[in-house]
Order: structure tokens, then sequence, then C-alpha cells
């Protein structure tokens, strides 16, 4: 098999930003399918950049993006929208709708992107409540929820539709060790059942460590990837110096 056909995000000479702003420059990746993909670096380093990038929700300054065999950033409206419906995506904050119950929240692409009946809907929208651990809790709200059990909801409202690929951006940002530590569990189970590539955006160093197949680093200074593999492997054999130091946690001693 020809080594693209397993690449089911390519990205090239990708320079992303805001107005005059470039923040990153000419970088190159690609994402195998199935696999956990992580994007890692420090504070405005870009990595929520270049998901926004790959989501549709920013258009890049230069560059390609070829998501699923198509390219994404010249592809006609209409085709994106099918696209889009191929993608699962948790936000930081979560962004569950404050007035509606779980099986509503997760209800809602179901209602907005297929043609199942209503029974079927939230039929689907149980399945994948109990896919997070949250059977049960149909009618609950997210307010009478802790944000972990937040987290877990909207990470099955972005499962609703069985994407073929997940992003995730700082999942385990405002929980507690433990939490994240089941996040993660979660994460991993969610990709060994259903084959989902995930695509992750963290600075939690021990997540990394215990999903992520392979990693890309960025970096604000030079505007670019500065190393990219295996995570365990890079901490120990990375030739750049800042790559092994930010995962060895030497960026923390002054």
């Amino acid at each position: 098999m020809n080594h693209q056909e397993e690449h089911i995000i390519e990205v090239e000479n990708l320079t992303v930003g805001y107005g005059e702003s470039v923040i990153l420059e000419n970088i190159s990746f690609f994402v195998k399918k199935s696999e956990v993909f992580a994007i890692l670096g420090g504070s405005g380093s870009g990595k929520s950049t270049i998901i926004k990038n790959l989501t549709g929700l920013n258009e890049p300054i230069t560059g390609t993006i070829i998501i699923d065999g198509i390219d994404t950033v010249n592809v006609k409206d209409e085709k994106l929208v099918e696209l889009r419906r191929n993608y699962g995506v948790l936000y930081q904050s979560g962004a569950l709708f404050s007035s509606l119950t779980l099986e509503e929240n997760i209800a809602l692409p179901l209602l907005e992107y297929s043609d199942y009946p209503k029974d079927v809907v939230y039929s689907i929208a149980k399945v994948k409540l109990n896919m997070v651990g949250l059977s049960g809790y149909e009618k609950y709200m997210p307010y009478e929820l802790s944000g972990g059990m937040r987290k877990r909801a909207a990470l099955a409202r972005a499962m609703a539709l069985d994407p073929k690929i997940l992003f995730l951006d700082e999942p385990s940002a405002g929980l507690d060790p433990i939490n994240s530590a089941k996040l993660d569990d979660l994460i991993l189970k969610l990709n060994c059942i259903t084959g989902v590539t995930i695509v992750v955006v963290t600075h939690e160093l021990e997540s990394i460590f215990a999903v992520a197949d392979r990693v890309i680093i960025v970096d604000k200074k030079t505007k670019s990837i500065l190393d990219e593999g295996c995570p365990s492997r890079l901490k120990g054999n990375s030739k750049n110096e800042w790559v092994r130091n930010f995962l060895n946690r030497k960026y923390l001693r002054s």
C-alpha cells in the first residue's frame, strides 16, 4: 500500500495566522488513519490555530490541507459541508448548550445532519452516553454535572455522527489529575473500539505520553515544527535540545 493511502490528513507548506500576523510558517505534517496524533507546544505557539484551520473555522494564509483525499482549502461549499460531517470536535470549554438535557445536546448534530426519525436519534444519543460512561444521565442538565462529566458528555456529542476524525482542543483543561486520567482512558477506548482518528491539542504532558502515537511540537519563536515522532522517543532522543527539555519538564525551571 502506498504510504499516503494510510494518511487521512496531509498538510503541506501551511502558513497560518490572523490578518498580518503569521503564527506558523510553511509547516508540513501528516496524520495516519486511526492513530492518536497530538499537537504540542508552548503558549501562543499556534496549536489551536492549526485545529481551526484543519476544521475549516479559519482559512490558511497559504498551503494545502488534504483530508480524506479532499483539498479542503479549495473545495466547493457543499462538498465541505459533507466533509465536515465526518469530523467530531470537542472544544476546550465543552460547549454544551446549558438549556438542553444531555440527550438533547447529543441529538442536535443527528437532527441536523441525518435523516433518522426522532426515536432513533434519541436511541443513538443514549448509546453515545453509555459509550462515555454516562448511562442514566440522559435527562440531566449540564449544570448538574461535574466538570469531568461535562467533558465526557461533550465527547459523546462529538462522536454522535460516528466521525472519521475527532478533533480535541485542550480536552483536559480545567480537570483535576484524576478526571484528566479518566478522560485519557476514554480517548484510548474510543480510538480502540471505533478506529476513529484522533487529533488532540494539549499542553498536558502526562496526557501526551498516555494517549499519543505521534506528536508534532510547534514553536512560537521559529514559527515552525521543531520535531515530530513518538513522544517517548523524542523525550530522550530528539536532536532538538528545547524539545528534550520541554518533554522532560525542564522548561519549568528557571
